[in-house]
C-alpha cells in the first residue's frame, strides 16, 4: 500500500469514528489515536524521510489536506457535543417552581418589641412628628430638675435609679444614692429628658416623639422590668389645649388596638405636667364587661399624659404666656401585652423561642 493511501484510509477511519462519537471523553480519545503523539498519522509523517525528493512535496501537502480535515472535523463535533452536554444539564436541573419550596431552617424576624415601636413611629409620623433620640446616660438636671421633680422626690433616690460615678464622686468608688453633692449621672430612667434638649436646641413649634431604652432598678416580674422601652411625645405650639391632646391620643390608641376600642381619661398627678391623667381602653377580652384580665374593672391602663407644666417650658427657654403644649409617655412592652393578651413582660426578654415565633 502506498503512503498515499494510507493517509486517505486514516482520513476516512478518523472521520468515520469523529462521527460515531457521543461525548467529549470519545472525542479526545479520536483526536490522541490519529492525531496525537503515537498518532496513525504522526506515525505516517515520521516515516517521511525514507521517500524521495519527488515524493516528499507530494506527501507533505496530502498529509497537511488530512490532518486539517481532522482538526475542522474534531472542532465541529466538539462544539456539538458541548451543546448537547448543556443541553442535558439544563434539562436534568430544571426545578419546578410550582413545587412547595423546601424551608431548611427557621427564618429570623424582627422582635415585637421593634416592630411595635416602628409601627408607633409610623402613626406620629403619619400626622407630622419627627423621630429624636438621646443619649441612654443622663444627668439629674435633664432627667429630673429641668422637668420639674423636686430634690426630695423618691423617683432620686438609689431605689428607683440607676446612678453612675463620675469625677464628682469620692475617691473610694463607692456606689451612689442621688444625694446632692455624690454623682448626678444616671441611666435615664424615662426618655423625657429628650424633650428638654429638643426645646432648649429648637423654637416651636414642635412635634416630636423620642422612642427608647430606660433604665429602672426593678426585680423582673410579670408587670415589671429593670429595662423596658418607651415613646414619648411631645407638641409645644400656639394655642394647644387638652383638646388636642385627647383627640390625638384616641386616634393612637384606636389605630393600635382597633376602632372599636373605647378610651378613658383618668385624673393623675405627673411632675412635669399639669393637668395630668392617665388614659385607659376597653378591655379587648371582655369588651369592657369585666373580666380577671383587666381586674373586673373593663379597663386596661395602657399610658400617661398632661400639659406640659409652665415651669418646664420656662426652664428649657421657652414662654408659657405665648405657648402651650402637651406631651404623653407610652410603655412599649405593656402595649404589646394589652394588645396580644400577654399575662407577662418577662415573655418579651426571656428570648423563648416558642414565643417569639407566634409574632
Amino acid at each position: 500500500m502506498s503512503i498515499h493511501d494510507e493517509l486517505n484510509g486514516i482520513r476516512e477511519r478518523a472521520l468515520q469514528q469523529i462521527a460515531l462519537v457521543h461525548n467529549l471523553r470519545e472525542l479526545d480519545d479520536v483526536r490522541v489515536a490519529f492525531a496525537g503523539k503515537k498518532g496513525e498519522l504522526t506515525a505516517v509523517l515520521r516515516g517521511m524521510g525514507a521517500l524521495s525528493q519527488e515524493e516528499r512535496p507530494l506527501v507533505g501537502k496530502l498529509a497537511n489536506e488530512v490532518r486539517a480535515q481532522l482538526e475542522k472535523a474534531l472542532d465541529d463535533r466538539k462544539v456539538v457535543l458541548e451543546q448537547e452536554a448543556l443541553t442535558n444539564q439544563i434539562a436534568s436541573e430544571t426545578v419546578d417552581i410550582t413545587l412547595p419550596g423546601r424551608q431548611l431552617y427557621p427564618l429570623g424576624h424582627q422582635h415585637l418589641v421593634n416592630s411595635i415601636i416602628e409601627e408607633i413611629e409610623d402613626f406620629f409620623c403619619g400626622i407630622g412628628y419627627r423621630v429624636v433620640t438621646g443619649p441612654h446616660v443622663e444627668t439629674e438636671y435633664y432627667n429630673f430638675t429641668a422637668l420639674n421633680t423636686p430634690p426630695d422626690h423618691p423617683s432620686r433616690s438609689a431605689r428607683d435609679t440607676f446612678y453612675v460615678v463620675d469625677d464628682s464622686c469620692g475617691a473610694d468608688g463607692s456606689i451612689t444614692t442621688g444625694v446632692a453633692g455624690e454623682s448626678n449621672v444616671l441611666l435615664r430612667t424615662q426618655t423625657s429628658g429628650v424633650q428638654v434638649h429638643t426645646m432648649e436646641s429648637q423654637k416651636p413649634p414642635i412635634y416630636m416623639i423620642c422612642p427608647g431604652a430606660v433604665f429602672r432598678p426593678d426585680a423582673a416580674d410579670p408587670c415589671h422590668l429593670p429595662q423596658f422601652h418607651q415613646v414619648e411625645g411631645l407638641v409645644v405650639d400656639k394655642g394647644i389645649t387638652f383638646g388636642d391632646l385627647k383627640g390625638t391620643l384616641d386616634a393612637f390608641c384606636k389605630a393600635m388596638f382597633g376602632q372599636d376600642r373605647a378610651t378613658r381619661y383618668r385624673p393623675h398627678f405627673f411632675p412635669f405636667t399639669e393637668p395630668s391623667c392617665e388614659v385607659d381602653i376597653s378591655c379587648g377580652v371582655c369588651h369592657g364587661k369585666g373580666c380577671r384580665f383587666c381586674k373586673n374593672s373593663g379597663w386596661l391602663e395602657i399610658l400617661g399624659c398632661g400639659m406640659v407644666d409652665p415651669n418646664v417650658l420656662s426652664m428649657s427657654g421657652i414662654d408659657p404666656e405665648e405657648y402651650s403644649g402637651f406631651a404623653f409617655g407610652i410603655g412599649v412592652e405593656r402595649v404589646a401585652c394589652l394588645r396580644y393578651d400577654l399575662p407577662d413582660l418577662r415573655m418579651l426578654v426571656e428570648g423563648d423561642m416558642r414565643f417569639l415565633r407566634q409574632f
